[in-house]
């Protein structure tokens, strides 16, 4: 049996990431352009970026997007580790279809019933729309993709380690937080990477939801690229996205140093069983 890629799977997966990254290496490029015209390349340059320092509604959104980002990350994270630990450990409780249901709905809900159902409830309850109405949104969709993550995680964690722990006098809540949350942090940190990213990608839901001084980026580039896309534009979205490479990139090297931490640890205690066994025998 072949397990070697065919050429087929070679030019598929070639195209595929060449239509993925090519416009993205493109629009990073023309960020440098020193033509106004976005269209037409007129030599190296970064007077764009010195441009983009000087505006300032693009600068205040880009500042809006990321505290909405980060708060909502946030609290998405901690809502949703609760609920997949509820899900995962409490087993058949009255209600749990009802509320898995709700967990996941937003996962199946287009974007524009998610922000409109939201308009409705805000305007109902007549509460003012802006800054914290977009948190709000955010969390209510973002919170399902960190329960998916964090519940992947709790199906194959090993209870004998918080048995363990508890059988030698730690209470429930010094078990989770000393013996399951570090060792489900890997997939915590992954859920709140991804509710960070969706939030700060999000457009259909935050233009629903938000009020005045509440603009965020991607409404702010939405709007200025109905009239016609600018280099400054290209400018803001290249800092974009260095800033998403960095941040994923650190994150997986503190990830791959705290699991061959934890490999060194599993096996520095099987080499002390070991040895207390041979002691014993």
């Amino acid at each position: 049996m072949n397990n070697g890629l065919s050429r087929f799977n070679i030019v598929s997966l070639t195209l595929g990431f060449a239509f993925l990254y090519i416009p993205i290496v493109l629009l990073v490029i023309y960020s440098f352009n020193a033509s106004r015209l976005v269209t037409v390349w007129g030599g190296w340059s970064t007077q764009w970026y010195v441009a983009l320092w000087n505006n300032q509604q693009l600068l205040d959104a880009a500042w809006i997007t990321a505290r909405v980002a980060f708060i909502s990350a946030s609290i998405a994270t901690v809502l949703g580790t609760m609920a997949a630990i509820a899900l995962v450990r409490h087993g058949r409780f009255k209600g749990r279809t009802l509320f898995s249901g709700l967990v996941y709905a937003p996962l199946v809900m287009p974007e524009v019933i998610t922000g409109l159902s939201l308009l409705l409830l805000f305007v109902a309850m007549g509460v003012a729309r802006g800054f914290w109405t977009v948190i709000l949104a955010h969390i209510t969709f973002a919170m399902c993709y960190v329960a998916i993550v964090v519940q992947s995680r709790l199906l194959s964690f090993d209870r004998s380690l918080e048995e363990a722990a508890q059988d030698l006098g730690a209470t429930p809540a010094k078990t989770f937080f000393v013996i399951t949350l570090p060792i489900i942090a890997p997939a915590v940190v992954s859920g709140w990477m991804l509710a960070f990213t969706l939030s700060l990608d999000d457009l259909v839901i935050a233009s629903f939801t938000t009020g005045p001084g509440a603009t965020t980026l991607p409404m702010r580039i939405y709007s200025s690229v109905r009239l016609g896309v600018t280099p400054e534009i290209n400018a803001v979205c290249t800092i974009l996205i260095g800033i998403v490479t960095l941040v994923v990139i650190a994150v997986s090297i503190a990830t791959k140093r705290a699991q061959v931490e934890r490999d060194r640890a599993e096996r520095m205690a099987e080499q002390g069983g070991i040895m207390v066994a041979a002691n014993a025998g």
